[in-house]
């Protein structure tokens, strides 16, 4: 045993992969983050006594502070086993199937298909993000076996990215489970999915849960369900009287380090209160949205990620080359609270975006149908501002940093025409 090691995103996988091996077998505990935040890790980590095999990843990323959620080897396993019984539910045997990966190794998500992979005695392969976005090029250089029913994880961008091209479909059809999360799914790129017949699994789960806790089985999603299914075996879900999502289970996240001491997760009889809004339909849970990014508009509540699902929704219906849009809250002395929109132009039918010339009156013009668009939603709904932001991009895992672009919006709007109420009252 020793001090806790920090690995970054900066080694190659297979380096990275071999010591955090060596690691474990060491019983030591590993800090796994982005080579970006390396300091933000270390300094989480410096001066802990913590020991045993285990990891600190990043949570929180998408709403309020980072995070470092402690998670131990036997928490790991533990969802690596809880996910072997679903999958024997929908009638296939973990240890028989080859574990595909694109995700990075210092997220939850991207960390267990290589738990899973030791805990059920099978193969894996990380497939690397860059060839993600060629998904011509994907079939060719990692085919799928005839022999070993293919499990993929991924999240909703890359998902989108590979139903684009034909081949991309193709491959996607030939795998026995795709589960998809760590972002929301919208409704129209779930409906593409079903058209392509894909097997998809939308799931749910969080670093402080060890990953999945919920997953929708691929048939049942292909007959039209939404959602993210059912509890798996050793979870318990419910709500509470305010509408957010609690937690039960035995591999809940010790805590989180702060300046290397452990700050214990807040939890109640067992149960943590996962911070989203959901409900359970007829297919199992439903999630809403966070519950901290909720606005109350002219005595509506209003989650900005639906909101945005609808409206890129009827975007791509029509064509319109909107390539990104983020929904941020205002204050408004009327509404208590109203939507600010950041908007990101693309190129139309998969053409290049608009040069420097054209892109105020190609963008104004979007902006412009995106409005007429808006005209379709309940008014606390509908934006009051629309800003271009030709840098708007969620991070790698396809979630909004929306701290980051309600900074970028103090910043950019001051003093500019138009947005100076809606960058002075953002939250």
């Amino acid at each position: 045993m020793g001090s806790p090691l920090l690995l970054t995103s900066a080694e190659p996988a297979e380096v990275l992969v071999a010591r955090l091996e060596q690691a474990w077998r060491e019983q030591r505990l590993v800090g796994l983050c982005a080579e970006q935040e390396q300091d933000l890790l270390g300094a989480a980590l410096a001066g802990s006594v913590l020991s045993g095999a285990g990891v600190v990843v990043g949570s929180g990323g998408s709403a309020g502070g980072r995070r470092w959620c402690l998670q131990p080897l036997a928490h790991l396993e533990a969802s690596a086993c809880a996910t072997g019984q679903w999958l024997q539910s929908i009638g296939l045997d973990p240890s028989a199937t080859l574990q595909l990966n694109p995700l990075p190794l210092h997220h939850v998500s991207g960390l267990l298909p290589l738990v899973r992979s030791r805990v059920w005695g099978t193969s894996w392969r990380r497939l690397p993000p860059e060839l993600m976005r060629r998904p011509e090029d994907l079939a060719a250089a990692f085919p799928l076996p005839a022999d070993r029913p293919a499990l993929l994880s991924l999240v909703p961008i890359q998902l989108e990215r590979l139903l684009a091209a034909a081949e991309g479909c193709a491959w996607l059809r030939g795998c026995a489970v795709v589960w998809v999360g760590g972002a929301a799914l919208s409704s129209e790129l779930a409906a593409r999915a079903r058209a392509a017949e894909i097997p998809l699994s939308p799931c749910y789960g969080a670093s402080e849960t060890a990953a999945m806790v919920a997953a929708l089985p691929p048939e049942r999603f292909l007959e039209g369900h939404g959602g993210c299914g059912r509890a798996l075996a050793d979870v318990e879900l419910r709500l509470d009287p305010g509408g957010a999502l609690l937690v039960r289970t035995k591999r809940l996240s010790p805590g989180c380090l702060e300046a290397g001491q452990l700050q214990p997760l807040e939890r109640q009889e067992g149960w943590w209160c996962s911070g989203d809004g959901a409900r359970f339909g007829p297919a199992g849970l439903e999630i809403l949205g966070r519950l901290d990014g909720a606005i109350s508009s002219g005595g509506e509540t209003v989650f900005p990620e639906q909101v945005e699902a609808r409206l890129m929704g009827w975007a791509r219906a029509e064509e319109l080359p909107l390539e990104q849009l983020l929904l941020l809250p205002c204050r408004d002395p009327l509404w208590g609270e109203r939507l600010v929109a950041l908007v990101r132009h693309g190129g139309a039918s998969g053409s290049p975006a608009p040069g420097p010339e054209a892109s105020t009156a190609t963008t104004a013009a979007l902006i412009a149908h995106c409005q007429r668009l808006a005209q379709r939603l309940p008014p606390s709904q509908r934006p009051q501002h629309w800003l271009a932001c030709p840098d708007l991009a969620p991070n790698v895992l396809g979630k909004w940093e929306r701290g980051r672009w309600s900074r970028w919006l103090l910043q950019s709007c001051d003093g500019g025409a138009g947005a100076d109420d809606a960058a002075a009252e953002v939250r």
